[in-house]
């Protein structure tokens, strides 16, 4: 089988364009006969684009999206609405035989290493059933000597061949998983928290892999992690995702020195900093309350429930769109200028959660609910 012809372009060109991507899970009910009462919008009208050679970080809280968002872009996944557009061709509307082949230069690395390889399956046989799907490799001979070759540019012995997936240590497996993705010799890689399952030594090891891989093989990355350290250090651009929407994008350095959106600044005040002087006299933003449901999300803009910089207009019923602030810096925020600007001022975690009709009181006061916390918040609440 001959590999996917790409499309002529520069290197200035994104190889991967997002447009007005949209994935919408739909809520069945009923005894005998399903009826859909409502949808789960994960992922819900995102643009960005991913220039060649580069790495593209997505970040956010768990269930904001981040991981649907990557399935989509491979159709592992079907979108709802909007296109995907990798090296010019629209994947959205590739069917059968096209859409597999195009998957040849979109490979996936899962968050879960174990569950991700078949355990009834040696790593010879996992790395080479997609050499022999996609009719690479040539014969037995070539197949052989191709899987020795990945086996060591992921830092793994031959001696591994022969081994299953469970007799091996969580960084192992994910190097294996790993060395499968670019077996194919993919353009683009989507690694989906591909180091939070791992020990921090662990960590350090894969993330220097995927560099090192990068830089030989060309790649282009969309890592998606929890871990805002290992997405400063390994990305160009960064995108942080709220409630299944883009809320911040900008070069990574910008984004880390002067976050503007409400939620990116109270990211990145959670990020320890190794100065103990820094430490103790920087501001850490707390949020109140806990991600809203995606079956039901606030009117107007998503964050305003836990935003310490809400405005008594535009933030309850207006949708605020992403728009450039800066060279490359794109901002969804009514009042990222202010903000900015120290026009306007957070409130403290405690008048945002008595919006919410909680009250922060002192710890050991009797009859409180004790598991009614606001999140970031080390204080047990009353409901009033």
């Amino acid at each position: 089988m001959t590999a996917v012809p790409a499309a002529e372009s520069t290197a200035a060109d994104p190889l991967l364009r997002v447009e007005g991507l949209q994935v919408h899970f739909p809520i069945k009910r009923g005894v005998f006969f399903d009826r859909t009462v409502g949808h789960v919008r994960a992922v819900d009208g995102v643009d960005l684009s991913i220039t060649r050679g580069s790495t593209y970080g997505l970040v956010g809280e768990s269930g904001c999206g981040k991981s649907t968002l990557g399935r989509a872009v491979l159709r592992l996944v079907e979108p709802t609405a909007g296109r995907v557009f990798f090296d010019g061709t629209d994947v959205a509307s590739l069917q059968g035989e096209p859409l597999r082949t195009i998957r040849r230069r979109m490979q996936m690395v899962f968050q879960d290493p174990l569950g991700s390889l078949d355990p009834r399956q040696n790593v010879e046989s996992l790395l080479a059933e997609p050499l022999h799907a996609h009719g690479l490799g040539g014969g037995k001979e070539g197949i052989a000597q191709r899987i020795r070759t990945l086996l060591d540019s992921v830092g793994l012995p031959s001696a591994a061949l022969r081994r299953y997936p469970h007799e091996f240590s969580g960084g192992q497996r994910q190097r294996i998983g790993i060395a499968r993705a670019i077996s194919l010799e993919p353009d683009l890689l989507i690694a989906d928290e591909p180091v939070s399952a791992l020990d921090v030594s662990v960590q350090a090891q894969v993330v220097n892999l995927l560099e090192e891989l990068q830089e030989r093989l060309g790649l282009t990355y969309l890592v998606i992690a929890h871990d805002l350290a290992v997405v400063k250090h390994i990305s160009d651009v960064v995108g942080v995702m709220y409630l299944g929407s883009l809320v911040e994008q900008a070069p990574s350095d910008v984004l880390y020195a002067e976050p503007l959106h409400p939620y990116s600044r109270a990211l990145m005040s959670a990020v320890p900093v190794p100065d103990p002087v820094v430490e103790e006299s920087r501001e850490r933003i707390l949020l109140a309350g806990d991600l809203p449901s995606p079956a039901n999300p606030p009117s107007g803009c998503r964050f305003h429930t836990r935003c310490p910089w809400r405005q008594e207009t535009r933030c309850d019923d207006e949708v605020p769109v992403l728009r450039e602030l800066g060279p490359a810096h794109l901002v969804s925020c009514h009042w990222a200028e202010e903000i900015r600007d120290g026009v306007l001022r957070p409130r403290s975690a405690e008048e945002v959660a008595a919006t919410m009709g909680v009250s922060v009181r002192p710890t050991g006061v009797a009859d409180i609910e004790s598991d009614a916390l606001v999140q970031g918040v080390d204080q047990p609440i009353e409901r009033t």
